[in-house]
């Protein structure tokens, strides 16, 4: 006859019988496609995120434009590879200011660079460094003088 110690090492067995089936039930090839889902959710979260961060160069309708830096200083140029992470400004202008000792008469002269003693012909910027781009108009005063510069080289 069973005695009561019997029967919970009965009931534990069986439970843990029918865990056992119930894992063994599960096949290997159902986790599978669960695994592949998850692998090309992921494929397509970076490949958008990567599409997303991807560099537009931005193209001008004119020539020139005027460059703002965060150090406040501001050249005039053509600017090329605005939106990646080189942007290059050529043919290089800024305006520099001369205070007349005796009237204290401030005036300011567009001046090319390349003068310097090194000779740059370009400028390599920062890209976080630009606070803005604008263009320079065809018919506004620093287009003119640019062209009297190049008239006069």
């Amino acid at each position: 006859m069973e005695t009561e110690a019997d029967t919970p090492a009965v009931v534990e067995t069986s439970i843990e019988t029918s865990v056992a089936k119930s894992v063994e039930k599960i096949p290997a090839a159902a986790a599978s496609p669960v695994i592949v889902a998850a692998i090309i959710v992921a494929l397509s979260i970076l490949l958008t995120s990567w599409i997303g961060a991807r560099t537009h160069v931005v193209q001008f309708d004119k020539p020139y434009q005027a460059v703002l830096l965060s150090n406040g200083q501001v050249y005039y140029g053509r600017l090329d590879g605005y939106g990646t992470d080189h942007p290059v400004l050529r043919e290089v202008y800024y305006i520099q200011s001369n205070v007349n000792p005796q009237t204290h008469e401030q005036s300011n002269v567009l001046t090319r660079r390349g003068k310097e003693w090194h000779g740059p012909d370009r400028m390599y910027l920062n890209p976080s460094q630009i606070l803005l781009v604008e263009p320079v108009g065809a018919d506004s005063k620093v287009a003119d003088l640019i062209k009297d510069l190049k008239a006069q080289n």
